[in-house]
């Protein structure tokens, strides 16, 4: 059988959160979510969260989605349910505990950096990012790993390069220039 070749990073990302913004849309709950408000917020969010990875772990969480969709189950459903208690565990993989405290880490450093800019996120970082990870295959898991080890070990932090994409995405400029227009906000007058 013919090997695919994996399409390239821009088109796995747009894949991913289409799909991701068809199951977001159909999450049943109380009422709608903010995410399901705002489509452009929530595109951004997501290719920010996507933006840092390589093509073989997009390609393999584009496969995670589709294999979701084909067994009916809607991932971002169970990652919100997770996040509220609503069901056990989706996954038990030892990966996710290893990934969610180097990139906790990274987070912490972003919020000692740019307290005003970061300050609200610390709190629910992790807990996010570990029932996001449920949702994973442990191929993905795997690759994922791979990924912010390799990071890691060459300096980086796919944190802050998440949100460096994000804001200069959105024009708000460099991580810098958002905390001092935050410090301007905050600053008393004399």
């Amino acid at each position: 059988m013919p090997v695919t070749p994996i399409p390239e990073r821009s088109a796995l990302i747009e894949d991913v959160v289409r799909r991701e913004w068809d199951m977001m849309t159909a999450v049943v709950s109380d009422g709608r979510s903010l995410c399901q408000e705002r489509p452009g917020t929530f595109r951004a969010m997501r290719e920010m969260s996507h933006s840092v990875l390589s093509r073989d772990t997009l390609a393999s969480y584009l496969g995670d989605l589709r294999n979701a969709e084909a067994e009916g189950r809607n991932l971002v459903t169970e990652k919100y349910a997770r996040m509220e208690g609503l069901i056990p565990p989706v996954s038990e993989c030892p990966l996710i505990p290893r990934v969610v405290a180097i990139e906790s880490a990274w987070m912490k450093e972003l919020c000692d950096a740019y307290p005003l800019t970061f300050h609200a996120a610390a709190g629910t970082f992790a807990r996010y990012e570990s029932c996001e990870l449920e949702t994973y295959s442990d191929t993905t898991l795997t690759l994922l790993y791979r990924d912010v080890l390799a990071a890691r070990e060459t300096g980086r932090n796919l944190v802050r390069e998440r949100y460096e994409s994000l804001f200069e995405k959105l024009g708000q400029g460099t991580l810098a220039e958002v905390e001092a227009r935050a410090h301007e906000k905050t600053a008393t007058p004399a």
